[in-house]
């Protein structure tokens, strides 16, 4: 998945250098700064996400937003309605993602619930940056906070005896986590305007531990490393 996004925005930069470069010899007079050419900030990443990530719906979600709005930059929708109605929408949303969620995932409630994270120190990370490393320290779950913030968590050199749990939550912002070749993920996620990235790590059936992460991400990424 890594390398079809990969070509999906190499695809996009080869274009756009190349409409640049033609504008500057005078070959063509392409105006990238067209109406609403900012939607595309939002509809580019959502349209890359829905082909790369695991977690489809956020994407998905925020592809319609950006068409609306592009739509509404062009004038084939009244930009004052569908403003009035976005908030709404975005609420509903939410909500329906969340209540899916609960149902498709609740036979597997058990196994994302196995141990008590307060045996390790919490982390967040409000309006600011914070490391949490647990080298040397016996890890058996933790609980950590991005809020307007972003947050690393280190276990590539904690003891891990067995498996273990982390609720992570990225609410505008970001959450790196480092983990061992050795240890297996396992992923929970409820996400809507980002999700989690985990595609660089690869399990192992013959590695003894899992790391069960449950995350929530509301414009805000969580990624295993």
């Amino acid at each position: 998945m890594k390398r079809t996004s990969n070509v999906v925005w190499g695809i996009i930069l080869v274009v756009a250098g190349m409409a640049l470069a033609m504008n500057a010899f005078g070959i063509t007079d392409i105006n990238l700064f067209f109406d609403g050419w900012w939607t595309l900030f939002i509809i580019i990443p959502c349209g890359v996400g829905l082909i790369s990530d695991r977690d489809k719906g956020g994407n998905l979600i925020g592809l319609c937003v950006g068409v609306i709005l592009f739509l509404c930059c062009r004038d084939i929708f009244r930009f004052d309605i569908v403003w009035k109605m976005l908030l709404p929408l975005i609420i509903i949303a939410v909500g329906v993602k969340m209540i899916l969620g609960s149902v498709w995932q609740r036979d597997n409630e058990g196994e994302w619930k196995l141990l008590d994270t307060s045996a390790n120190k919490e982390g967040a990370a409000v309006f600011s940056g914070a490391t949490m490393d647990y080298s040397g320290e016996v890890f058996r779950g933790t609980k950590l906070d991005a809020v307007f913030g972003g947050m690393k968590c280190d276990l590539r050199n904690a003891i891990i005896e067995g498996d273990c749990v982390i609720d992570a939550s990225a609410i505008f912002g970001g959450i790196d986590i480092y983990v061992p070749d050795s240890l297996n993920v396992k992923v929970n996620s409820r996400s809507i305007f980002g999700g989690i990235s985990y595609k660089d790590h690869i399990n192992n059936p013959a590695n003894p531990y899992t790391l069960y992460l449950n995350g929530t991400c509301m414009f805000g990424g969580i990624e295993i490393k």
